[in-house]
């Protein structure tokens, strides 16, 4: 694919087939040719029918997972393989309930061989701007579902890498405390201005945080749609019922149910 000049993200041409378990039958092909970029700054969600291979695509962002075939390249580096520059939110918080707030956020910068002094130092600055002051010395049991969530990126971003992988970042949450969650991490990027990579599976969240919307076809999957959200920011709840979200919502819902159909038939064939 052609690089657009400020792309630090360029996915190529990703495919990827997985083994069916103990049934002699040709390999489950999950994704045919994904290609996209993402720039510096710019907050980029993947949408698509559950089961199409997105979380796939983010295990071969960060070095989980290799393609069959494309690539996945961070420009303009030194060398080092793309993961050296991500960190992973996965969709559950893994917070371990015996550490304290404080010694939750540091585990990434302790794998990375940051010493305990420093790296407590550095996730103690990132508290007040996350909700979590006063909360250092407590333990997850004693959070809110909310504010688990934001110790939870805070232990991504504390990391400092580049790229923020998100994995549907709310999605066990009620509907008052996603939203809120939602308008606080608008209001942290816009500060710190992150390069975010997000899964979710709700278009309205997309169309509210996002920069661009990537929408992935049904498996075996490909990029079907990639929308430009031109609305400005900062975005706040009365932006959900202006006219140019709603239609932004509705041609993002068309094309999920449309590929929705397509995954409910091509499963139907493959038993």
């Amino acid at each position: 694919m052609t690089e657009a000049e400020g792309d630090r993200i360029v996915v190529d041409n990703l495919t990827k087939a997985f083994p069916r378990p103990g049934r002699r039958t040709p390999d489950l092909e999950v994704l045919s040719g994904v290609s996209f970029t993402v720039r510096s700054g710019e907050f980029v969600t993947v949408i698509g029918p559950s089961g199409c291979g997105k979380s796939t695509v983010f295990n071969m962002l960060a070095g989980l997972e290799s393609p069959d075939s494309g690539s996945v390249e961070f420009l303009a580096t030194d060398g080092e393989n793309t993961a050296s520059h991500c960190a992973y939110m996965p969709q559950k918080d893994l917070l371990f309930p015996w550490r304290t707030v404080l010694d939750n956020t540091i585990l990434g910068l302790r794998v990375q061989g940051v010493p305990k002094p420093e790296a407590r130092r550095r996730a103690r600055e990132l508290f007040p701007a996350f909700g979590l002051s006063g909360f250092e010395s407590a333990r997850p049991s004693q959070l809110s579902g909310g504010m688990r969530q934001r110790a939870a990126l805070l232990r991504t971003v504390v990391q400092d890498r580049e790229l923020l992988l998100l994995d549907e970042p709310f999605g066990a949450l009620d509907s008052l405390t996603r939203t809120n969650m939602q308008s606080w991490l608008q209001e942290v990027w816009q500060r710190y201005r992150w390069m975010v990579l997000m899964i979710t599976h709700d278009i309205r969240e997309a169309v509210y945080l996002s920069d661009r919307v990537i929408v992935l076809s049904a498996r075996p999957a490909t990029v079907r749609r990639e929308l430009r959200i031109d609305l400005p920011r900062p975005r706040d709840l009365s932006t959900i019922t202006s006219p140019e979200f709603v239609a932004l919502e509705e041609e993002l819902l068309a094309i999920l149910h449309e590929e929705s159909r397509r995954a409910s038939a091509h499963d139907g064939d493959q038993l």
